[in-house]
């Protein structure tokens, strides 16, 4: 019996990348998971498959964020699988944006929409879904904390934005015995950064040189340390920014 059987997680952006990485590694322990998708059914398809091979169990949901009424859609979905939650991993994000001089305002709202106003009321409107002494991870970055990529500034803007909702909602949940923290990566080998961190092994060596561990970081790296949080083991820490960088920051 994993150490989450019983409990039921819902893990935005979860077709791919990290957010796979995470999903996967919560049924494997034993949680139900609700596999959120923006646009690629298929691709949340076969992460549930993947679930189900481990001996897992899940189900996909598909709603677009960033769009008006996208939480209550998300949360309405929800309801037809199961009648409450108690890992709640906000994942799905835009993972980069165009430097300061060039991103226009378009591109800017739906940043936020997406990163930021997303999370919030998928939290604020499943509140009452959340069974006390639940769980809340937020996916941030290392660009909030540091400004390696400073062309990525609206970006890193967006999650320094998460960990403040981290921090704060802690403290409104806390008496419920919910912990909400921030999980910041660095450099990870998925989708979003396959076009330069694939391209060459110059690349890869540069991006591995950032980290004091001398590689570049894994889906899998993020998802055990999302897996620490969520379990009991991790009922004491809240309100925290968990460097999960692999030494990038040092």
């Amino acid at each position: 019996m994993g150490v989450l059987t019983g409990r039921t997680a819902l893990v935005t952006g979860a077709s791919r990348g990290i957010g796979r990485g995470i999903a996967e590694r919560l049924g494997r322990d034993g949680a139900r998971v609700a596999v959120h998708y923006g646009s690629d059914a298929k691709a949340a398809e076969q992460t549930v498959a993947a679930i189900e091979a481990a001996g897992g169990s899940a189900f996909a949901l598909g709603v677009r964020l960033g769009e008006p009424g996208d939480a209550a859609r998300l949360w309405e979905e929800f309801d037809r699988h199961a009648d409450g939650v108690d890992i709640l991993v906000h994942n799905a994000g835009i993972g980069t944006s165009r430097p300061f001089t060039e991103i226009d305002e378009e591109e800017y709202d739906r940043l936020f929409a997406v990163n930021v106003k997303a999370p919030f009321f998928l939290t604020r409107l499943g509140a009452d879904r959340l069974r006390d002494g639940g769980r809340v991870v937020n996916i941030s970055s290392g660009l909030a904390r540091n400004a390696a990529m400073p062309q990525l500034l609206a970006y890193a803007m967006t999650k320094a934005a998460l960990d403040v909702f981290s921090r704060d909602l802690s403290k409104l949940l806390g008496p419920r015995g919910i912990t909400v923290n921030s999980v910041a990566p660095g450099i990870v080998d998925t989708d979003v950064n396959a076009d330069w961190l694939r391209g060459s092994e110059e690349a890869r060596q540069g991006a591995a040189a950032y980290s004091a561990l001398g590689r570049v970081g894994a889906p899998a790296d993020i998802a055990d340390v999302v897996a620490f949080l969520v379990s009991q083991d991790g009922r004491w820490v809240t309100g925290h920014w968990l460097d999960a960088t692999g030494g990038s920051l040092t």
